[in-house]
């Protein structure tokens, strides 16, 4: 049993994808990464690996520089091995998403201290609930551009996620893609919400940004709720989101809606 690691994306096998996609819940992030990488949203030092046990692959990794390494579902059992495949090719880990468990066994093997963590919590649709907001909702455009990405930055800079990431190149792919909304209200948009197109039936709200002086309106629900269903009308089956679990405001917002707990998640950071 074995990793193999590559920083040619293009070599990752169908063997890897199918593993991700017998849990794309789980596997969420990993799996909406790799259409983007394959789409050339991230810069060129990638990596990707995989881990074969008995000619079968029972494990999948995403990396995408300066963001976390991504794990997915990883079976812990394998991440010792992986440490060591990391460490021999000097790869920069700045830090880990994955599955709290994941994350907490990655993080006792690797070489780095922990120095700081972001837990999270994945929730699941079961039936979408009705608000109240004033306002409607549309989809954003090419000529919105220059507004989303500030807005995205601020959402970066305000969650402490992924604050060196120039998101340009993300927000010009989801645009294209159709999968970013805006709540209007008075002629203005007043909250941004984005969704990933499904894959395999699943698909993933955020970011969810509104500025800081347009909040408590009730714009952070309406703009979910509208991002929620322009996902069931692009199919999904599955519609999934990330809280931040120190932020107790949105946790409650999102099971109002009908959002229901799946597990937990960190992201770990390292020195």
């Amino acid at each position: 049993m074995t990793w193999v690691l590559s920083d040619d994306v293009t070599g990752f096998p169908g063997d890897a994808e199918d593993w991700l996609l017998r849990d794309p819940v789980r596997n969420t992030v990993p799996l909406t990464v790799l259409r983007g990488l394959r789409s050339g949203v991230f810069r060129d030092d990638n990596l990707c690996g995989w881990f074969v046990e008995d000619d079968q692959v029972a494990g999948a990794i995403l990396h995408t520089p300066p963001y976390p390494l991504l794990l997915g579902a990883v079976p812990v059992r394998t991440l010792g091995a992986l440490a060591r495949e990391l460490i021999a090719i000097d790869h920069t880990i700045p830090g880990i998403s994955a599955p709290l468990e994941v994350a907490e066994a990655f993080a006792q093997v690797w070489w780095r201290p922990e120095t700081s963590r972001r837990s999270e919590r994945l929730y699941r649709l079961t039936t979408l609930a009705p608000h109240t907001t004033p306002g409607s909702s549309r989809t954003a455009t090419a000529a919105d551009r220059d507004h989303l990405v500030s807005w995205f930055r601020a959402f970066q800079n305000e969650a402490h996620v992924d604050r060196d990431a120039d998101p340009t190149p993300l927000v010009s792919a989801r645009t294209n893609r159709e999968e970013l909304v805006y709540w209007d209200d008075g002629g203005s948009p007043v909250s941004m919400a984005a969704f990933s197109q499904p894959i395999a039936g699943m698909s993933r709200i955020g970011p969810v940004y509104t500025p800081p002086e347009l909040r408590g309106k009730g714009y952070g629900t309406a703009v979910t709720h509208a991002a929620t269903a322009a996902a069931q009308a692009a199919g999904a089956t599955e519609v999934l989101l990330f809280t931040d679990l120190s932020n107790p405001t949105s946790n409650s917002i999102y099971q109002k809606l009908g959002y229901v707990p799946v597990g937990d998640y960190a992201s770990v950071f390292f020195t």
